[in-house]
């Protein structure tokens, strides 16, 4: 007689299956619209924006005035006193915005390369994008020792040219996978050894003021650069989430997609498109930060354990991740002490190890 319990029945319970069950996705109808919801997704991001929202009054309150996580709420709603309002709104919030937005631009743009090109190495760091908008800014400071402003726009050019160039190579009837992985890498070794170079030909103040640059670092960062990224942030958002579900059929082949409707390379050359200007536009307001376009989409996917892009929950693990490795980087070594990209390149080389480790192993690489 077949236990009552027996994992497959419907109605089961006290089983892995039927307690994961309450994760799976749902219909859930209001009137003639239906959405499907997955709860274990949404949970998930509900998690990640409370612990990005936590990390970021912490961080508010770091440094050498410290203000307790009370007091900086209560300076966020303005009943702080005149010297927590100057430290908290003028100083150390714009620095947490930029963070929340360069690290949720620079999660979503690692999510749409990885299923682009159905690669977890299909990432901004590994593609060559990150150093196409060093490329861009150190020909700013280097040969026109241009302002702050000149840097960023040079850095958006450069890694709107790189995004570009990579593009065309990959180009053969479509851009695929492994083709647009392998040029990302070609073109980015080539980029460094130009950024090598570049550096190089600079004399000593601007190499200094390069290589400060190429750290990656929120220090100084004001309401300049919170409102550029803001701007851009609230048209490509909307825009990449709308077409999710074209993404998603282009993670099963492009037959497949074909065969569904979706218009393939019109659709891949948008999201192209928005990635590199989510990743060009992160990378000019906080330099290059690296792997956490990488690692954030990664870490995501595995805690919704759920199919397709997990566009949103990538956002809020690259934000989350980006304030918590800055609050990380104060702790431990003082405030200015060590930028924050280093942080993130130290734990992004770790996982991408890992990453390559576990793809051997599966056969992949």
């Amino acid at each position: 007689m077949k236990d009552p319990r027996t994992p497959g029945r419907p109605g089961a319970s006290g089983t892995a299956e039927g307690s994961a069950r309450a994760f799976h996705p749902r219909a859930v109808r209001t009137g003639g619209l239906s959405v499907r919801l997955d709860v274990r997704a949404a949970t998930v991001v509900v998690l990640l924006l409370v612990a990005a929202l936590a990390a970021s009054v912490v961080l508010i309150g770091t440094g050498d005035f410290p203000i307790s996580a009370g007091d900086v709420l209560a300076t966020l709603t303005g009943n702080g006193n005149a010297g927590q309002e100057f430290i908290v709104t003028e100083l150390r919030l714009p620095r947490v915005l930029v963070g929340l937005l360069v690290g949720a631009s620079l999660g979503l743009g690692g999510a749409l390369f990885q299923s682009i090109s159905r690669n977890p190495l299909g990432s901004p760091d590994v593609l060559g994008l990150g150093q196409g908008a060093t490329a861009g800014a150190l020909v700013v400071i280097v040969l026109f020792s241009g302002s702050a402003t000149a840097v960023t726009a040079g850095a958006l050019a450069g890694g709107l040219v790189t995004g570009l160039g990579i593009y065309l190579l990959a180009w053969k009837r479509g851009v695929h996978g492994y083709r647009l992985v392998l040029v990302g890498i070609g073109v980015a070794a080539m980029l460094t050894a130009v950024n090598g170079y570049l550096i190089t030909k600079a004399d000593l103040v601007d190499a200094a003021r390069a290589v400060v640059w190429m750290t990656g670092s929120l220090n100084g960062r004001d309401w300049t650069q919170v409102w550029p990224l803001l701007a851009l942030c609230a048209v490509l958002v909307p825009l990449v989430l709308g077409k999710a579900r074209g993404l998603r059929m282009l993670e099963m082949g492009d037959d497949v997609a074909y065969a569904l409707g979706v218009r393939v390379e019109r659709t891949r050359l948008l999201l192209m498109l928005a990635a590199v200007l989510l990743t060009a536009a992160a990378t000019a307001a906080a330099g290059p930060v690296g792997f956490v376009a990488l690692t954030a989409p990664q870490l995501a996917r595995r805690l919704t354990r759920s199919p397709g892009p997990n566009l949103v929950p990538a956002m809020c693990m690259g934000a989350t991740l980006l304030i918590v490795a800055d609050w990380a980087s104060q702790r431990a070594f003082g405030a200015d002490q060590l930028p924050v990209g280093v942080v993130t390149g130290v734990l992004g080389g770790v996982y991408l190890l890992w990453l390559l480790v576990a793809e051997r192993r599966a056969g992949r690489v």
